[in-house]
Formats: structure tokens, C-alpha cells, sequence
């Protein structure tokens, strides 16, 4: 069981300062797979906020021990695409923000 680190408060505080900013974002799908987001915090709600993505690079994990690493895909979308998380996502570790240098 994790400990809880933070406020549900306070992560939606910190997601509020970001909207309209260049972000990356690591989301967790379970089972090691990783997906990598470029992309701008659109709009924030009472539970969740919605990420407008720009780009997309998933993370696979090897199928096999002695198979190497498969290759980083990498999407650019024309129009953005639109995802929506829950600040649990973020609170529990799901979901990980960093502001795009």
C-alpha cells in the first residue's frame, strides 16, 4: 500500500497552475507498458482535468528475456487528441507531470 504524500487539494492546486502550459506527461497502463505525452493541461473540473496531446511516444517492455528492447513509437497528431485524468491518478502515482523545457 502506498502512502499518501499529498492532498487531493493540493495536487488540484498544482494541476491549476500548469493549465495552459507546455507538459509531459508518463502515464502507467499496468504491466510495465508506458506511454509518454507532450501536450497542454485545456481544462480543469471538480475531479478531473483534460490534456490536449501534441505528441505520443509508447514504452514497450521486451516479449521475451533474450529479446531486445522494441523500438520507442512515436505518433505527432495534426489535430490534437484529448485525454482526461482524475486527480487520484496523479495523487497515487498513475499519472506523472513535468512542465515541458
Amino acid at each position: 500500500m502506498r502512502k499518501i504524500t499529498k492532498s487531493l487539494d493540493l495536487v488540484k492546486q498544482e494541476i491549476e497552475k500548469l493549465k495552459g502550459q507546455n507538459i509531459k506527461m508518463q502515464v502507467n497502463l499496468g504491466r510495465k507498458k508506458l506511454v509518454n505525452y507532450e501536450g497542454v493541461v485545456e481544462d480543469i473540473y471538480n475531479s478531473v482535468f483534460v490534456v490536449s496531446i501534441t505528441s505520443e511516444k509508447k514504452v514497450a517492455p521486451p516479449l521475451a528475456p533474450n529479446e531486445s528492447k522494441m523500438a520507442n513509437l512515436v505518433e505527432v497528431y495534426s489535430q490534437p487528441k484529448k485525454l482526461s485524468y482524475s486527480f487520484c491518478d496523479v495523487l497515487c502515482g498513475d499519472v506523472k507531470i513535468a512542465i515541458k523545457k
